[in-house]
């Protein structure tokens, strides 16, 4: 004989359903809760300092009507696996994304945060300008690295962001993350930013372009032979070729391999270090560089007398969705 059974539902006021299951033999009353408030997250993949899909460095920026915890900000940007994923969140609750002037930006690599991202603010504010059809001029976003300006020239978004002086170091001191990085090819300068802890390597002029595309840099390398902390990304540099067009001024490569992320496309605040170090180098204050990764990039820098430096390049925007959590 089957037991007499009943099935009671219920929603509460929060949303929850609640399923309630009597058993008539046993007299047993189980109640089976499921929670039906699904989070969506807006969710954008641009790729940044380039006007071409699949070139430049892709970021993928995340615009929040409201904070999340530190845990899910660094479980989404694991999820996303890309070198930077950006939260965009509002700081006076009256605003949005169309009428907002200031709001908040966190850059998280698959294992953990940075302090300054270049492309990855890049793509946040062609994600407002573009996306949310932001009304404002310049919009400021308040980061780790102090308040980042940004504003719309035509295609491109520059940025105004800080000017990080390296300083020049004894090749002897980091010969074993040099070997582990370019070999044998002869080594011209190599400069420490201690303030964001990249080192900077530049290859000498004798090398031509090719020597720094074809470098095959083993990140576990870098890692073993780099534990004492002062460094956390890799630079490597080298004279361009300003006589041939579209005239670059340098190129360079960006390892990091300490913040997750094996070799970065196009990396916006290695040129805070670069730009610096090549305007003394040139005696010039407008420059163009050419990031020569696999992707590649191109930015545009204007080196300041207040200590900043203009960082300017273009987006593509490749992809937009929904987190559903």
């Amino acid at each position: 004989m089957k037991p007499n059974r009943q099935d009671a539902k219920s929603t509460d006021s929060s949303g929850t359903s609640v399923t309630t299951v009597l058993s008539g033999d046993s007299q047993v009353q189980t109640s089976l809760t499921f929670n039906l408030t699904i989070m969506e997250i807006p969710v954008f993949t641009l790729d940044a300092f380039t006007n071409l899909p699949f070139k430049g460095n892709p970021a993928a920026i995340c615009p929040l009507m409201t904070e999340l915890t530190d845990d899910m900000y660094q479980k989404i940007a694991t999820e996303m696996n890309l070198s930077e994923t950006a939260f965009i969140t509002r700081i006076n609750p009256s605003d949005d994304f169309t009428t907002g002037s200031r709001f908040r930006l966190r850059w998280f690599t698959p294992t953990n945060e940075v302090n300054l991202c270049g492309h990855a603010t890049l793509a946040s504010a062609a994600v407002l300008f573009q996306h949310m059809k932001n009304v404002n001029p310049t919009l400021v976003f308040e980061t780790r690295s102090g308040d980042l300006a940004v504003i719309q020239q035509g295609e491109e978004y520059v940025m105004d962001f800080p000017l990080n002086p390296p300083t020049e170091q004894d090749v002897n001191e980091f010969r074993d993350i040099i070997k582990a990085a370019v070999g044998n090819h002869p080594v011209q300068d190599v400069y420490l930013s201690p303030n964001t802890k990249k080192l900077m390597v530049r290859l000498a002029d004798s090398c031509d372009r090719s020597v720094l595309t074809s470098l095959k840099v083993d990140p576990a390398a870098l890692l073993n032979s780099e534990r004492s902390g002062r460094v956390k990304g890799l630079i490597l540099t080298m004279k361009g070729s300003p006589g041939c067009q579209p005239g670059y001024d340098f190129y360079s490569r960006y390892f990091a391999p300490w913040n997750g992320i094996p070799e970065d496309p196009v990396t916006g605040s290695a040129h805070t270090v670069l730009g610096s170090y090549w305007s003394k180098k040139l005696g010039k204050k407008k420059l163009l560089a050419f990031q020569c990764s696999k992707r590649g990039g191109e930015l545009k820098l204007e080196v300041r007398d207040d200590g900043r430096i203009n960082i300017a390049g273009e987006t593509v925007t490749v992809l937009q969705g929904t987190i559903t959590l």
